[in-house]
């Protein structure tokens, strides 16, 4: 049986990339396969073997029985940014934005942001890198601090991970320019915005990016990712990934550290034990923003963060009302959720923090939300029984302060992935503010 790996042309915000390989083209671990064609990041085979099929999305390789986890290194570099282009570092935390473009910034006065929180619940990988590794964290702030001038950095990472920020604490014992800012438990926590917001007490506009606060925010991993690239020539080529759910071995997180990019996830999730009997959904990424995949397709990219076997949904064959919110599902997830329930959607509203900014939704201020009762009264004008939202921590709370007093059953589109991995659900949640 063969031994396939695919590899999409866009793991990346930006065009496609362009490949650089040919049909039956024998490839080596760690050479680039494909080019960005404008803004992108290259991407680099993560095994060796022959390259099998190339379409207009992505690139399928088959892999030789024999690995090894040796890699082509990528070429010796004059610069930081130099390196972590040729690496084909993005954001590894699911946004996949070029890191070697962030790195041109120059913010002399300004500062590197490490978004140490993993927001999403149920998700653990970049915990336990930093547990085991901070110096790979520390380093690559160090080197994003040399590429971009900053001469101070914060390190952003929930007080819950004492672990994790012990092993950080002990990295930095010494230093006066890079502090620790330790941040409650609460989504969307991790946010570009919410972050900057809670370390300056300063709200940036939805059409605003972190460097008009001369900010430049990095995710745990990519940081990772900019000390191999430096160091070890190493591209990216594997990544960290969480596998939870309904799985025959419980549903303690699996945590799967340097998983070859393009490997399948069915083959990671029969590694962690297999599926458990019946199952809802497959999600790859987190609670609130991962998409359901067809268990076939599903694979692990440079952005992946988890992959969740979830138990069934619930069914309601009745009038249901959405409430969509730029911090977790957008509509046509929230659409993909009530169909699985069977539902009949009558009315759909947005949450009022949403603003429009090129065509995607942004929250005016993530994690500090107003209430929600027009949009619930408008719902159940339309007709509602029921409503299903996708709102985040502090906005469900307001939801659940007018819907049951409506008469109205709420659901979160989060729901079934948290029973699955009995995690409390969003509703009604203390200690936000």
């Amino acid at each position: 049986m063969e031994n396939i790996y695919r590899f999409p042309l866009k793991m990346h915000v930006g065009a496609p990339d362009i490949p650089v390989v040919k049909i039956n083209q024998e490839v080596k671990r760690g050479q680039c396969i494909a080019e960005p064609n404008g803004l992108g990041a290259k991407i680099h085979t993560s095994v060796s073997g022959k390259v099998k099929i190339i379409t207009r999305t992505e690139i399928e390789i088959c892999a030789y029985e024999n690995q090894s986890s040796d890699f082509l290194k990528i070429k010796e570099c004059k610069d930081i940014c130099e390196s972590v282009y040729e690496a084909g570092v993005v954001g590894a935390g699911g946004a996949g934005f070029p890191t070697h473009i962030k790195l041109k910034t120059q913010i002399p006065k300004g500062y590197i942001i490490a978004n140490c929180i993993e927001c999403e619940p149920a998700l653990h990988h970049n915990i336990e890198m930093i547990e085991g590794k901070p110096e790979l964290v520390i380093k690559g702030i160090r080197y994003a601090m040399k590429a971009t001038g900053a001469k101070k950095a914060y390190v952003a990472i929930k007080a819950k991970n004492v672990k994790a920020i012990d092993s950080l604490e002990k990295c930095i014992s010494d230093e006066t320019d890079i502090k620790l800012s330790k941040l409650k438990d609460q989504y969307p926590m991790g946010e570009e915005r919410a972050i900057i917001h809670e370390i300056f007490d300063k709200w940036l506009k939805p059409t605003q990016l972190p460097l008009d606060a001369d900010c430049v925010v990095l995710n745990a991993e990519t940081l990772a990712n900019i000390t191999r690239a430096i160091e070890e020539r190493k591209p990216v080529i594997d990544k960290d990934i969480t596998v939870i759910g309904k799985l025959k071995t419980g549903i303690k997180p699996n945590i799967l550290l340097n998983v070859p990019v393009g490997t399948n996830v069915k083959s990671l999730i029969e590694k962690c034990g297999g599926i458990d009997g019946e199952y809802g959904e497959i999600i790859i990424g987190g609670p609130y923003t991962g998409k359901s995949e067809n268990i076939e397709d599903a694979i692990v990219t440079k952005i992946s963060g988890g992959a969740i076997v979830t138990i069934p949904l619930p069914e309601y064959k009745g009038p249901l009302g959405l409430l969509v919110c730029a911090c977790g599902a957008n509509e046509d997830r929230l659409r993909d959720i009530a169909a699985k329930m069977k539902s009949n959607v009558v009315a759909v509203t947005k949450c009022k923090n949403v603003v429009e900014v090129k065509g995607a939704n942004k929250c005016e201020t993530p994690g500090d939300c107003p209430g929600q009762a027009s949009g619930i009264l408008y719902l159940k004008g339309q007709g509602a029984k029921r409503i299903l939202i996708s709102n985040c921590s502090d906005c469900s709370n307001t939801v659940m302060c007018c819907a049951p007093k409506l008469g109205l059953a709420v659901y979160h589109h989060t729901d079934h992935v948290f029973r699955t991995v009995n995690h409390t659900l969003t509703r009604r949640l203390s200690g936000l503010k």
